[in-house]
C-alpha cells in the first residue's frame, strides 16, 4: 500500500537563497551520498538520486511526503531541518519534473549554460541503480533530461565561451594582477574545480611559476605532470604560501584549512577560495595585504559572454518543452496501461464464454477461425480505446474511470 501514496518529489538548496556556509552545511560526498540512499531504502523510498555540487544539494526521488526525504538529508548532513526549511524549495509531481529539465540543462546553474551539472545527475543515477533505487519513471525522467540537455548544447550557443567558476577565478586574476606570467601562483587541492582551475591558469595566463599542493601528492603529480607544473609537499604549505602571490583554495575539506596563522608575508595576496564548504577562514582578512574572494562572489561576474547565453534561453527552453512533451505523452500511456491490460483481459473472458457457447450449438464449428477474428476485433477495440486515452487532453483519469465502471476493472491505477 506504501507505493500507492508516494509521488514524486525534488527537495534542495541551490545558491539563489543558501549562502556558502549553509551549502557547506548541506554538502554530501560520496560515502554520505551511499549513505543517504541505504537510508532512504530502509525508510520505504521508492526511487532516490542525489546531486551534490558546490553550488547545490538536492534530492529527486519518490516518497510519502517531501518530508521524509528533508529528514533523510538532514539526518545526514551538518544541517538542521529548520536550517535547511528557511533556504529549501520543496517541488511535487510536475514542478519537481520541470525543476530536474531546468537544473540538468544549465539553465538553473549558477553561471548560465555550465553543463557540469548533468554529470553529476549521470553519477548519482548510476549510483542509485546500483543500489536498485531507480524505477521506469526515473529512468525515463533522467534519460529525457540527458537528451535536452545534449541537444541544448549543440543546437544552441548557450554554452558557448569558456566561462565557469574555474574560468571566472581565472578572468578575475588576469583583470586584476598585474603583470601575472610573472606572479608566483599557488593552487591548493586538485579535485575536479582544481584541475579546471590550473589548466584554465596555464592556458590564458601563460605562467610558469604555477606551484601545485594536494594533500595527496600524487593527485598533484598527476595533474602537475599533463602541465609540466612544480609539485610542493603538503608539509610545505606554509613557506609556500610565504612566497606566492595568489593562492587559489579548492580543495575538498569540510572545515577550512587556511588560516591568518599560516600567513606571515606581508606582501599583497590574493586568495581566491573555491571550495564548498569553505576552505579559508574569513579571519584572514584581518591582515591588510589579503584580500580573499569566494566563488559566490566570482559567480556573481556577468560579462559579454553569459549576457550573449541570456539570448538563447527562449531555444533551450522550447527544447526542454519538446521533451518535455515527449515525456508526458509516455507517461500518459503508461499511467493507462494497467485499464488498457485489464480491459483486454475482460474481452478475452466474453471471448471465452462466447466461442464456448456456439462450439457448443454449432456442428462443425471452427473453434480456430473464431477464434483468430474475435482476437482481431479485441485488438480494434483496445486500440480504439488507447487512441482515446492518449489524446484526452486532461481529461484521461475520468476516461479511465469510465471504462473502468463500464467494463467493471478493478482499479490498479494508482
Amino acid at each position: 500500500m506504501l507505493l500507492k501514496r508516494q509521488r514524486f518529489y525534488a527537495i534542495g538548496i541551490s545558491y539563489k537563497k543558501a549562502d556558502a556556509t549553509t551549502r557547506g552545511h548541506f554538502a554530501i560526498s560520496e560515502t554520505a551520498q551511499e549513505a543517504i540512499l541505504k537510508g532512504a531504502k530502509n525508510e520505504g523510498v521508492t526511487a532516490l538520486t542525489v546531486i551534490s555540487t558546490c553550488n547545490r544539494t538536492e534530492l529527486y526521488g519518490f516518497a510519502p511526503d517531501a518530508m521524509t526525504l528533508v529528514k533523510i538529508l538532514c539526518e545526514h548532513t551538518h544541517g538542521t531541518i529548520e536550517e535547511f526549511l528557511d533556504v529549501a524549495y520543496l517541488h511535487k509531481g510536475d514542478d519537481a519534473i520541470a525543476h530536474l529539465f531546468k537544473v540538468g540543462t544549465g539553465l538553473d546553474s549558477q553561471i548560465l549554460g555550465d553543463f557540469e551539472i548533468i554529470g553529476q545527475l549521470k553519477i548519482g543515477f548510476k549510483r542509485a541503480k546500483k543500489l536498485q533505487l531507480i524505477n521506469p519513471f526515473m529512468e525515463r525522467l533522467v534519460n529525457a533530461v540527458i537528451q535536452a540537455s545534449k541537444r541544448i548544447k549543440n543546437e544552441t550557443e548557450i554554452s558557448s565561451g569558456a566561462t565557469s567558476v574555474s574560468f571566472a577565478a581565472v578572468q578575475y586574476i588576469m583583470a586584476r594582477v598585474p603583470y601575472v606570467s610573472d606572479k608566483n601562483i599557488l593552487l591548493f587541492g586538485t579535485g575536479k574545480i582544481g584541475r579546471n582551475t590550473c589548466e584554465n591558469l596555464v592556458k590564458h595566463t601563460k605562467n610558469e611559476h604555477i606551484t601545485l599542493i594536494n594533500r595527496t601528492k600524487e593527485k598533484a603529480e598527476k595533474i602537475a605532470g599533463k602541465f609540466n607544473l612544480l609539485v610542493k609537499e603538503y608539509a610545505d604549505i606554509q613557506s609556500e604560501i610565504a612566497q606566492t602571490d595568489i593562492l587559489v583554495v579548492a580543495t575538498g575539506a569540510q572545515k577550512p584549512t587556511i588560516s591568518k596563522e599560516l600567513l606571515h608575508s606581508k606582501k599583497p595576496l590574493l586568495i581566491l577560495d573555491l571550495s564548498i564548504p569553505k576552505n579559508v577562514s574569513n579571519d584572514v582578512e584581518d591582515l591588510e595585504n589579503v584580500t580573499l574572494l569566494h566563488l559566490d562572489q566570482l559567480s556573481k561576474m556577468t560579462d559579454a559572454t553569459l549576457k550573449r547565453r541570456q539570448g538563447y534561453i527562449p531555444q533551450a527552453e522550447a527544447i526542454i518543452a519538446e521533451i518535455t512533451d515527449e515525456f508526458n505523452v509516455w507517461l500518459q500511456t503508461r499511467k493507462f496501461a494497467p485499464t488498457m491490460k485489464a480491459l483486454k483481459v475482460r474481452l478475452q473472458e466474453v471471448q471465452a464464454t462466447e466461442i464456448e457457447n456456439v462450439r457448443k450449438k454449432t456442428p462443425d464449428f471452427s473453434e480456430a477461425s473464431a477464434t483468430a477474428m474475435s482476437d482481431k476485433i479485441i485488438q480494434k477495440i483496445t486500440n480504439q480505446f488507447a487512441h482515446h486515452l492518449r489524446n484526452a487532453n486532461g481529461s484521461t483519469d475520468q476516461s479511465i474511470a469510465l471504462i473502468q465502471s463500464i467494463f467493471q476493472l478493478e482499479n490498479d491505477n494508482e
